[in-house]
């Protein structure tokens, strides 16, 4: 679907933060998007429907994000993680971006308001053409993240074991200090669709991507709901009850749905 379509946004002052007001599209997070990894997944690269998005290895946020990572990784065994030789190896499961070989396919991580540029990015190690850390289908010990699964099997949620990056999407979130007329700035959080263009310039060149697909549109129930985890994570629980309930409110209006989003599959019935 197009990327650019009408949206419904809300804005809403942080309930935790005075400094801070969030900016949530409604279009998005009460879309029925959910995650086809799979189940129809066509995947980000053509001929590699099977990686789904981890084609690419995943951007560390900061240095506090890949020490958070690797604390996970040290739990991972042979039998859970396909490359667990290659990843203890020499080489080990980071590498440093090259930019110039890089410069069409850069995906970015989530934005800091304090980040200062610091040197070459560190992301995992791709190898056999994905992320490292991507059990291949027909690996024994269950295809897709090594992190994704062991979180799982331990009963926590993936936000604990994989890269910001990864379990953000297709969440993204965006900040922008705004200077109010009185002189007053503040910080707007905006919650939203990790689309195409949340990729970098190499984004409009994916071969497929989830968030515009119909056939990733049709879950049970609203996004809001199934990512209540991260969006607290992203939020704060005060912030994430606040947005919900305004998606409530949206979705329980018996009005027609203002500026719904194009990839949702129409109601039944």
């Amino acid at each position: 679907m197009a990327l650019d379509h009408p949206r419904a946004w809300v804005e809403f002052p942080d309930p935790a933060d005075e400094e801070q007001v969030f900016r949530c599209d409604l279009t998005w997070l009460t879309s029925r998007w959910h995650c086809v990894f799979g189940r129809g997944c066509q995947g980000i690269t053509a001929g590699r429907g099977d990686d789904g998005c981890c084609t690419l290895g995943a951007h560390f946020a900061d240095e506090d994000d890949e020490r958070r990572v690797a604390g996970h990784v040290a739990r991972l065994t042979p039998e859970t993680w396909q490359f667990h030789a290659e990843g203890h190896g020499e080489r080990g499961w980071v590498e440093e971006e090259d930019e110039e070989e890089d410069a069409e396919e850069d995906v970015e991580g989530p934005e800091d308001p304090e980040e200062e540029d610091g040197g070459p990015e560190r992301r995992t190690r791709r190898v056999e053409g994905a992320c490292i850390f991507l059990n291949r289908t027909g690996f024994p010990g269950g295809a897709g993240c090594a992190l994704h699964t062991l979180a799982l099997r331990e009963g926590r949620e993936p936000l604990e074991t994989k890269p910001d990056v990864c379990w953000q999407l297709p969440i993204r979130r965006t900040y922008e200090w705004v200077e109010r007329p009185d002189g007053e700035q503040v910080l707007y959080v905006s919650i939203g669709e990790y689309d195409r263009r949340g990729w970098g310039p190499g984004g409009h060149d994916l071969h497929w991507w989830c968030t515009g697909a119909p056939s990733a549109h049709g879950a049970g129930e609203p996004l809001y709901v199934t990512y209540r985890p991260e969006l607290t994570q992203l939020m704060g629980k005060e912030g994430y009850d606040v947005l919900a309930e305004f998606c409530e409110r949206r979705l329980a209006s018996e009005l027609p749905l203002l500026a719904p989003h194009p990839a949702d599959r129409p109601p039944r019935g």
